[in-house]
């Protein structure tokens, strides 16, 4: 009995030392957990902010627009869909080597060679710019062959050609953007944004409504507003904002070119797929019976969308960079817990906006239009765009992952086998043959996206981030050293 009551107070205090590691481990996880937070909002607030600024930008044309006609709504979503669409996600993808180059190379601390990044992407995208201005000139004969009608493809055909002052200002802009993102000056990427969009919003209510100029006027204030930001960023980097990364214009920028380019091109490939996916469903759309309301109904459905990804897009930006400077600077572990922490912070925001779209039903579609044909077949979608947005939720941060980890190519390919053997084609069944509809199509797409999400999901599970790093590591060498 003695030994018992002696051999008692030994057995508390070990078992008030267990719970007090366990604590202790709990802050301790709690506390990483708020300093990766940290840094992750650092980025993807500002960068949430500018992407919603710029997005609100075509917003507002497109909710003038929306309000002159039917047709004007349908001419302008098809012209910014098929042209503009296109070419912006394949401007964004060029730009997102950025991303990894840039991210690695502040994580790595050599900073000079961000200014010598931006430069070679300013140059190879105003290529490719240059390349692609054919798509905005022929557009009226592009719609026509592709069988639709002749006067949505006239009224699309004008609009594209005012649309180009935009595509030349994302060449430069793209690259301004994760340039500044890489070294956390985020806030100068939201305020010249913002305050692009005030002025937009003046502009676009002169010309349209007092000097009635209609859709001209409202895509030409948009153009102005556009070029805003990029003389805004720009002064701010070649003014002196940037010190350590940016040390004048220079010869370097064209040396290495072929494998710039050709990192720049799989990114470009990666991102304008999954850009151009969605916009996809809007051109088949307009094959069906009824054409004109339901590419109304889907492009505001996909406005509301694009709208809310700019959350998403922002994690994509924010992981990319928090990615790569971690793999940058040999941590695997912190860039495998960076994942972590954005990939849960993005998913339950993306829960929030799926509660939300259910609730407001087509009662936000009164924004863009008040044609009740239109209104009903808002309502009949609000269901397919609420499990979109609660996918995109995951699927853009895992592609910032990618992004981050120099992945592009690999996934260029996980996006065109998904996509468009699987999400399109699916769609096309559901949609003529079994007769759903644009609910059909898009149920397919959706179906689509889901099977590349899965994908993208194992590969990073799987990957061995400590080898990751070192790689990184050894490519950075490389290429200060070339």
């Amino acid at each position: 009995m003695e030994g018992k009551e002696a051999r008692a107070p030994l057995l508390q205090p070990r078992g008030e030392a267990a719970g007090a590691a366990t604590v202790g481990r709990a802050r301790r996880e709690a506390l990483k957990w708020w300093v990766e937070s940290k840094k992750l909002w650092q980025i993807v607030g500002p960068a949430i902010l500018q992407r919603i600024a710029l997005y609100a930008i075509n917003v507002v044309s497109q909710a003038f627009i929306g309000h002159l006609g039917d047709l004007e709504l349908a001419a302008f979503s098809i012209a910014a869909t098929v042209v503009a669409g296109f070419n912006f996600g394949f401007l964004l993808g060029m730009a997102s080597a950025l991303e990894t180059l840039c991210g690695q190379a502040f994580g790595a601390k050599k900073h000079h060679m961000l200014g010598v990044y931006l430069q070679r992407s300013w140059v190879v995208l105003l290529i490719f710019a240059v390349a692609l201005t054919p798509t905005y000139i022929f557009m009226e004969d592009l719609l026509l062959l592709i069988g639709q009608s002749p006067e949505l493809s006239r009224l699309a055909g004008q609009m594209s050609l005012w649309l180009l002052p935009q595509h030349f200002a994302m060449a430069l802009l793209l690259p301004l953007t994760r340039f500044l993102q890489s070294q956390l000056k985020n806030w100068v990427t939201a305020v010249t944004a913002g305050v692009a969009l005030a002025v937009h919003i003046v502009v676009t209510y002169v010309l349209v409504q007092h000097l009635g100029l209609g859709i001209v006027g409202a895509v030409a204030a948009a153009d102005l507003s556009w070029w805003l930001v990029v003389l805004g960023q720009f002064v701010y980097v070649v003014g002196g904002g940037c010190p350590l990364s940016w040390k004048g214009f220079s010869m370097e920028a064209f040396a290495d070119f072929w494998e710039f380019i050709k990192l720049s091109s799989a990114s470009g490939v990666m991102l304008c797929l999954e850009n151009w996916y969605y916009r996809v469903l809007v051109l088949l759309t307009g094959y069906l019976k009824n054409a004109e309301i339901a590419v109304d109904a889907l492009s505001i459905c996909q406005t509301i969308n694009g709208w809310e990804m700019m959350i998403p897009f922002g994690f994509l930006a924010a992981t990319g960079v928090r990615v790569a400077n971690e793999l940058g600077a040999g941590s695997g572990k912190g860039a495998r817990f960076a994942i972590v922490v954005s990939i849960t912070t993005s998913a339950a925001i993306g829960v929030v906006f799926w509660a939300l779209i259910l609730y407001f039903d087509d009662r936000i579609a009164l924004l863009f239009t008040s044609s009740e044909p239109v209104l009903r077949a808002v309502h009949s979608l609000s269901v397919l765009l609420a499990f979109t947005i609660l996918l995109n939720s995951v699927q853009p941060v895992l592609s910032g992952v990618a992004v981050g980890s120099g992945w592009q190519a690999l996934v260029a390919y996980v996006n065109v086998g998904t996509y468009y053997f699987i999400g399109v084609p699916l769609g096309v069944i559901l949609g003529w043959p079994l007769q759903l509809g644009v609910g059909g199509i898009w149920a397919g797409m959706i179906g689509g996206t889901a099977v590349q999400t899965l994908i993208l999901a194992y590969l990073t599970v799987k990957c061995d981030w400590d080898e990751e790093a070192k790689m990184a590591s050894a490519k950075m060498k490389r290429w200060a050293d070339s």
